[in-house]
């Protein structure tokens, strides 16, 4: 539990987030879709080929969109610090990815990132936070994309008066729309599976998150690193190559 005597919320505001690069090459954008199960079941599968080969060159394959999760990788190197906010990493978990897509991504690129508080909720026994970062292509400037990522820090709330807990959010809360489960039958069924060695072949692209491959520390925190399988998921459940992706 956190001390709510050490809490400053405009100190909090006011903190500043180092700025990062990121760069990415045609084969970690290949690898990242082999981590995710491109061509798992069929290697010769056009539909997903074009994410890991094509035949007049590597500069020429296509990147999935939710390779922008690994963007914000570097963006926190030690961690996140924050004035007023104690936690024990080992049981951080990572609640949620908002992906903003601006334009599509090249088959290589250096990023520049800039990093900012999004949100932070004391939820007495834990906290709510969220990270925001921005990715820019270096050479021209443009944005390319912007990750949410939203993490639960369990045994880090408390550090604001019980009676007014503590609750910031610098965008609106309704950016992102409910889903509705519908009450019908679904018209398709798509079954799939992931590899035993999906999440050691994912954590290749960055992603060290010891859930991935220390039973250990998996068996401290009481799950496995789930962000695997939701990008498993989404690539193949979107069709990516025919509709324009903005948001995941």
């Amino acid at each position: 539990m956190a001390d709510s005597s050490s809490f400053d919320s405009d100190r909090l505001l006011a903190h500043k987030f180092p700025e990062t690069e990121y760069t990415y090459t045609e084969r970690d954008a290949a690898l990242y879709a082999l981590g995710v199960g491109a061509c798992a079941r069929d290697a010769t599968d056009a539909d997903e080929l074009k994410y890991v080969y094509h035949e007049n060159g590597q500069q020429f394959i296509q990147v999935l969109p939710t390779f922008a999760a690994l963007f914000s990788l570097g963006s926190l190197p030690n961690g996140v610090h924050l004035p007023g906010l104690e936690y024990d990493p080992r049981l951080m978990l990572h609640g949620q990815q908002f992906i903003e897509i601006y334009k599509p991504f090249p088959s290589n690129a250096r990023l520049h990132n800039k990093v900012s508080l999004a949100g932070l909720h004391d939820k007495g026994k834990a906290a709510i936070l969220e990270i925001e970062t921005r990715s820019y292509e270096k050479e021209s400037g443009e944005l390319l994309c912007m990750n949410r990522t939203t993490v639960y820090l369990r045994g880090a709330g408390g550090f604001s008066d019980p009676s007014q807990p503590y609750s910031y959010s610098s965008y609106p809360t309704n950016q992102v729309s409910g889903v509705k489960i519908p009450k019908v039958q679904p018209f398709a069924v798509f079954e799939d599976f992931t590899q035993p060695s999906q999440a050691l072949l994912y954590r290749l692209s960055g992603d060290y998150n010891p859930l991935h491959s220390d039973p250990m520390v998996a068996k401290v925190a009481g799950l496995v690193h789930l962000l695997t399988t939701k990008l498993f998921y989404d690539h193949h459940c979107f069709d990516f190559s025919s509709i324009d992706v903005k948001a995941l």
